[in-house]
């Protein structure tokens, strides 16, 4: 149930936040810029007040807070209180800072709840202290880093929109696969960047220094898997989001396959892009309604669990 007056309309503070989470994350991700054109006007604005508050809290934890000369302690600090604000904000309606302020406008609308908000946070403060990942601590950091946005996500793109208990729950298994295998790709595309300069190793019993062809495999099977049954749930989703989705799903497999053609020694020292020409391409096709074409084997069956993201990923 929403509380009392979340659904009066924007004030001016309320469209100058939210003004400001646009603003956040067309300059950090060009990839999200563009596939959120595709998403309908208030979808996309809820969608965009979701993701500045994740780059926001992103920053705390790997950007500027630490360029700033912040100890780990303080930054623990940081990350600590704008959970709080967060929090407050979406209890109250109010936040002094824009990013949160913004979030909170969306969280009070479509339902999202701290049940969301805290693996979230928690997957961040994992950041500060973890270096290496077990299969089960993996499994955690995904599901709180990524799996939960895309479940915030499809809370905006389903708010007001009758669905049917079982095509709800396909839908939500569909977007937690789906922020799974961003997550992943983005692991493995970083994994110079992260291992040389965080010194991190996200994808357990994964050396660096030692990567291998069959490991490089195994984590791009398991990828595979979460995008093939993403792709099968796109058709679900409503009109208003189903070509963003599919724009960012098909960037994604797009870069999952540069990915796949790069010798793992290139992956251990450099960071795969995909131009920007093919991205463009790719936003062609998914403004006239094109989805991503199925990938190699059969869609469905249960969510992976721990033991099995670790098999794929040692």
């Amino acid at each position: 149930m929403r509380p009392a007056g979340s659904g009066a309309e924007p004030s001016l503070y309320d469209r100058v936040a939210m003004e400001t989470a646009s603003i956040v994350i067309r300059r950090y991700s060009t990839s999200f810029s563009l596939a959120s054109r595709l998403l309908a006007p208030p979808v996309r604005q809820h969608v965009e007040n979701i993701y500045a508050l994740v780059r926001l809290a992103d920053e705390v934890v790997d950007g500027v807070a630490a360029e700033a000369d912040l100890a780990t302690d303080e930054i623990a600090e940081r990350i600590d209180a704008l959970e709080r604000e967060t929090c407050s904000a979406m209890d109250c309606g109010y936040s002094t800072n824009l990013v949160v302020h913004a979030f909170g406008w969306t969280a009070r609308r479509v339902g999202i709840g701290e049940d969301l908000t805290a693996p979230f946070f928690r997957s961040m403060k994992a950041d500060l202290s973890a270096t290496r990942h077990t299969p089960e601590s993996f499994d955690d950091y995904v599901y709180g880093s990524a799996e939960v946005v895309g479940l915030m996500c499809l809370a905006a793109f389903l708010d007001g929109v009758d669905t049917s208990p079982a095509e709800r729950e396909r839908l939500t298994d569909g977007a937690r696969h789906l922020g799974a295998a961003f997550q992943k790709i983005n692991f493995l595309r970083d994994l110079a960047a992260d291992f040389g300069t965080l010194g991190r190793s996200y994808f357990p019993g994964i050396d660096v220094n030692t990567f291998t062809e069959a490991e490089k495999a195994r984590i791009i099977a398991d990828i595979d898997v979460d995008l093939r049954i993403a792709a099968a749930c796109l058709p679900g989703l409503p009109a208003s989001s189903r070509r963003a989705v599919a724009l960012a799903q098909a960037l994604f497999e797009e870069l999952t396959d540069r990915l796949r053609d790069t010798p793992a020694s290139v992956l251990a020292t450099a960071r795969i892009r995909v131009p920007s020409p093919v991205k463009a391409r790719i936003a062609l096709e998914a403004a006239i309604g094109r989805l991503p074409r199925p990938r190699a084997g059969t869609p469905g069956g249960p969510r992976a669990t721990g033991s099995t993201k670790g098999d794929t990923t040692q």
